[in-house]
């Protein structure tokens, strides 16, 4: 099992130990999709739906879901984020949401921008769950990421 980064020489979970790693400028980039009704849409659009403003509430949840991220994410580091930023574009058939999360440490920030593509998008179904409980969540993956000792990669 030595060849498994999360699993101790006995088979039990452990974290990472990075503190040999060289703390560097790093950064990540995901997306994901919730897909609903034109009905719903135009309501989120419009700024029409019962519970508030469903952009300005899924983009603050998803900011706070990447500060938190390792409190939800078993084995992940806690880290200090330097930026989040989380777009939501709505369109007639659903919202995308895109999130670029940076730090300068030891160990990548993928899992923050993840996390909060993921939360963004729940609290989109949460706020909007009345007008559309078909709603669907997907297409959420990683885009590009830099930094490391791994260097930049992009999704093709």
């Amino acid at each position: 099992m030595a060849d498994l980064t999360h699993i101790d020489d006995e088979g039990a979970a452990r974290m990472v130990d990075v503190s040999g790693k060289a703390a560097t400028a790093r950064e990540a980039t995901a997306k994901g999709r919730i897909t609903m009704s034109g009905e719903a849409t135009a309501a989120i659009r419009a700024g029409n739906v019962k519970k508030g403003d469903v952009l300005g509430a899924a983009r603050i949840a998803g900011i706070m879901a990447a500060k938190r991220t390792s409190d939800l994410i078993p084995l992940c580091h806690p880290l200090p984020l330097t930026g989040v930023t989380l777009d939501l574009e709505a369109d007639d058939t659903g919202v995308t949401a895109t999130a670029t999360v940076r730090t300068t440490h030891t160990t990548g920030v993928e899992m923050e921008a993840l996390t909060a593509v993921s939360v963004a998008l729940l609290t989109v179904y949460d706020m909007a769950k009345a007008l559309d409980r078909g709603m669907a969540i997907g297409e959420i993956r990683l885009l590009a990421k830099s930094g490391g000792r791994s260097g930049d990669w992009t999704a093709e």
